[in-house]
């Protein structure tokens, strides 16, 4: 058994990423027509493409929900970084249902439930049991990234091992970047500006070089984070987004993608509307790309994210729903299901495209 899994074969609804919204999830789950144990009448199955933690109200019962449905064998899922990071016991920007030590830093994102002592260690035991890829002889799941040979590098480790794997795969960077000194180099940055990288309004933040170095090399170096957060390269000056000031940028890998079989992924936060979801310094990676459009060098990746991690802002000001949502690409029918019950078909799958882009992608 290997971090690479088989996706279903049959029909299939691939579902964005959650992020605590458990009402999106319930939602959604009854317009596209399955009960609350994930059967449904035509056998269809669901998959989802990671990120069900951090931000949203409930966490807690969307991890129960998602363990029920997989565990019946009516659902799949690959493991996006928000779940890496409970692996490894990194407390993360939205965390706070999870980590007592962000609850304070979290106030933004309540209220939210806390995690009880009873759940804490089943759901940790789940999400550890699942895979980084899934993929059949038409499509391919991946949370943020699909390059073949960072995909060929997983696939001999063996399921189950994702947080073990991961933190070797760090040790071994660890270890090559200590002796170069740059690790004592990156530490002495943080210790200073640490604080300080978590402030959007702290603008004359210098350039970290030593931390920009300690952040390339552990990212292009293990493969299982640059699957699940994407591939990136040194950027001209910082920027803020995700939650605190950035020294890399990524950028559009499915502009780079020549293969023919479509990729599915989440991660990204595509928008319905055109107002911001995200910090003003943030680009938009969908900029020129509809809502409902495939993307790509070959137009043959699609992006499930509609920005329901950013929902929390929403609530605040009493517009839920207004540019953000929940949603599930039905294949092989090519459709989009929304979490209201509208249904929309997706355009220029595998249309020929002649223009590539390099833009900055968002940090979720």
């Amino acid at each position: 058994m290997s971090l690479v899994q088989k996706l279903h074969t049959g029909k299939i609804d691939l579902i964005g990423d959650i992020h605590g919204e458990i009402d999106a999830l319930l939602n959604l789950m009854k317009h596209l027509g399955y009960d609350e144990n994930g059967n449904h009448p035509d056998d269809r199955k669901m998959v989802f493409v990671g990120d069900l933690c951090d931000r949203g109200p409930d966490t807690p019962a969307v991890l129960k929900v998602v363990k029920k449905l997989v565990e019946n064998g009516n659902a799949q899922m690959v493991l996006g970084n928000h779940e890496l990071n409970l692996l490894q016991g990194k407390a993360k920007d939205g965390s706070g249902w999870y980590f007592q030590e962000r609850e304070i830093k979290d106030k933004n994102y309540e209220p939210f439930v806390r995690i009880n002592n009873h759940d804490r260690e089943d759901l940790l035991d789940f999400v550890s049991s699942l895979p980084i890829v899934l993929e059949n002889e038409d499509l391919r799941v991946v949370h943020a990234a699909w390059l073949s040979d960072k995909v060929e590098m997983i696939r001999n480790y063996p399921l189950g091992s994702a947080g073990d794997t991961y933190n070797r795969l760090e040790k071994e960077v660890d270890e090559s970047i200590t002796s170069s000194g740059l690790l004592e180099a990156y530490r002495h940055e943080q210790e200073i500006w640490g604080d300080a990288q978590e402030d959007p309004t702290y603008e004359d933040i210098p350039f970290l070089e030593n931390t920009s170095k300690y952040n390339l090399a552990h990212q292009m170096n293990n493969p299982i984070r640059v699957l699940t957060s994407g591939v990136e390269q040194r950027c001209e000056v910082p920027f803020f987004a995700g939650g605190k000031w950035r020294f890399v940028e990524r950028y559009t890998w499915w502009d780079r993608y020549d293969e023919e079989k479509p990729v599915v992924v989440g991660h990204f936060w595509r928008k319905l509307n055109e107002e911001p979801i995200h910090h003003a310094k943030d680009e938009n990676v969908f900029e020129g790309i509809a809502p409902f459009e495939w993307h790509g060098k070959k137009n043959n990746v699609f992006c499930v994210d509609f920005s329901v991690g950013g929902r929390f802002k929403e609530r605040l000001k009493g517009n839920v729903g207004e540019n953000t949502c929940l949603v599930a690409l039905r294949w092989p029918e090519n459709t989009l299901m929304l979490e209201n019950g509208e249904e929309v078909l997706t355009e220029k799958f595998k249309e020929e495209n002649t223009q590539t882009k390099k833009i900055k992608l968002k940090w979720e």
